[in-house]
């Protein structure tokens, strides 16, 4: 009896293992896991150019200003005052001996007059003197060179309280002040400039950015698209001593450029563009400006190979320009460089 339960137990375990082995056999397959497309790497794009030969230039270029080669500052000498009025303002023309501005003279003017009375009275006296005895004679005589002194000196006291244009032309500047504002000596107030004799000037932010410039180059003058060629007359090198502290720092950054002609509706003031050639070379080997790298004072570009590789070459600059560098060793005229 134990025997046929034994071979029973047996084969239930027998079925058992094969059904599950005949399930596991209906279950679907996993998928075998899909590869990466292979994609080739994305080609770098450099913005380059061809070394190429021509002419490069070192150029200054700005703007100039119209203004007059005779100016004449006006102010007052000796002592200062409270101003009594100014009777310009900028752009009036004015003549010669006009009267400009005036300090408060606190009863001169009535002096002189009376001073002036006086020596009439005593020009007078000495013309009927003539008749009378020699010694009145002379005492008329003395009195008229008293009277005379004494007109002199308060005529002259007046004056200095006045200020009188010495030359044709406009007022370029005109201090704004009031009645009873203290004026310092020598403090300009009125600028006077002839407007017929003008020339142009170019001023700098320091004088270094135009100390190659020579007196005599020729200068390409633009104005309201009339072109014309002018002169270099002077440079802060070649302007004149001057102890005018202000006019000092004015030279030592300004050119001034002399036109065969002015154009006619060039005023003071009035703008032109102006170009200066300092120098130029040709038949040179040259590339723009943003292709020259440097670091730690080496100078080099990238040049990019046929094989689409960049190799780092060594140069030599030569001339800059305003968008363009020389390059005197180490590229060739084709070559490609990468520009930054």
């Amino acid at each position: 009896m134990s025997r046929i339960l034994r071979k029973v137990v047996t084969l239930g375990i027998a079925f058992s293992i094969g059904g599950a082995l005949a399930g596991c056999s209906l279950l679907p397959k996993e998928e075998e896991a899909l590869k990466p497309p292979l994609v080739k790497p994305k080609q770098e794009n450099y913005k380059t150019v061809a070394a190429d030969k021509g002419s490069i230039i070192k150029s200054i270029n700005g703007s100039g200003v119209f203004e007059s080669e005779e100016t004449s500052s006006a102010q007052f000498s000796g002592q200062g005052g409270r101003i009594d009025k100014i009777l310009v303002k900028s752009g009036d023309k004015v003549k010669k001996g006009d009267l400009l501005a005036q300090l408060i003279v606190d009863g001169l003017d009535i002096q002189l007059k009376e001073q002036q009375l006086a020596l009439e009275k005593a020009k007078y006296a000495f013309r009927n003197a003539r008749d009378s005895d020699e010694q009145a004679f002379k005492i008329a005589g003395l009195q008229v060179e008293v009277e005379q002194l004494k007109y002199d000196r308060l005529d002259k006291q007046f004056n200095s309280k006045q200020l009188i244009s010495e030359i044709d032309g406009q007022v370029v500047f005109a201090e704004t002040l009031v009645e009873g504002d203290f004026v310092e000596p020598y403090q300009t107030l009125v600028t006077i400039a002839d407007p017929s004799n003008m020339r142009l000037a170019l001023r700098a932010d320091s004088g270094d950015s135009i100390k190659d410039v020579q007196v005599g180059l020729p200068v390409e003058v633009t104005y309201k698209g009339e072109k014309i060629t002018g002169t270099v007359t002077q440079t802060p090198s070649s302007a004149p001593e001057t102890t005018n502290q202000r006019l000092t720092e004015k030279y030592a950054r300004t050119l001034y450029i002399d036109l065969p002609s002015i154009p006619k509706e060039a005023k003071i003031g009035s703008i032109a563009d102006v170009k200066i050639v300092t120098e130029q070379r040709d038949d040179v080997v040259k590339i723009p400006r943003s292709g020259l790298r440097s670091y730690l004072g080496r100078n080099f570009v990238r040049v990019l190979e046929d094989d689409q590789k960049l190799r780092e070459v060594d140069v030599e600059p030569g001339l800059v320009g305003s968008t363009e560098v020389e390059i005197v060793q180490g590229l060739k005229e084709g070559q490609l460089v990468v520009l930054q």
